[in-house]
């Protein structure tokens, strides 16, 4: 079975992370969310989730993808987290898909897998950052090798789909869109 991991950190974008967890589960895609510390998360606009376990449980496990959400601070939190920076480019290295979106490719950049690549973001993120080595688009979503970038809770769903489309084909990502009544 394909299966994905979601990182969750205190502060992120709540549309984001539920948008992305409850497509990839409608495809039938096995979703662990874990989050940065034991506990529910509080995200930028006071939701509060609870993840299905913790990052340190998971870190040896194999993900078939990690997706970021974004959201502030949450997207801080992620860049912050060594532990994440580390299973990050572990995952890359094994030429994994690695997907982040809003802030949270900055946490991309820190690992150094923007280098040499082309990504997107919530205006204004990756381009404050020093990142010579990087293409900024302001396309709604970036697939370059194995790193997918999206702008904001406004993609939320697209990339998802376009998620669902690269682990499980286009026929389930078009079943999904099909269950949600969206053309």
């Amino acid at each position: 079975m394909i299966n994905v991991l979601i990182p969750l950190a205190q502060g992120c974008e709540e549309l984001e992370a539920i948008t992305i967890i409850d497509l990839l589960r409608r495809a039938e895609i096995e979703v662990t969310s874990a989050g940065l510390e034991d506990g529910p998360v509080t995200c930028s606009r006071k939701t509060v989730i609870i993840p299905d376990t913790t990052l340190d449980k998971v870190l040896d496990k194999q993900f078939d993808m990690i997706v970021l959400p974004g959201g502030l601070p949450g997207a801080d939190h992620l860049r912050d987290d060594e532990r994440l920076i580390a299973l990050l480019k572990k995952h890359s290295l094994s030429s994994k898909f690695i997907a982040a979106i809003c802030a949270a490719p900055k946490a991309l950049a820190h690992a150094g897998l923007l280098d040499n690549k082309k990504a997107t973001s919530f205006p204004g993120v990756l381009a404050s950052l020093n990142l010579p080595d990087t293409e900024i688009s302001n396309a709604a979503i970036v697939s370059d090798g194995n790193i997918i970038t999206s702008r904001g809770p406004g993609t939320a769903m697209d990339f998802t789909l376009f998620l669902i489309k690269l682990l499980a084909g286009t026929a389930i990502s078009e079943n999904v869109q099909r269950q949600m009544v969206r053309d």
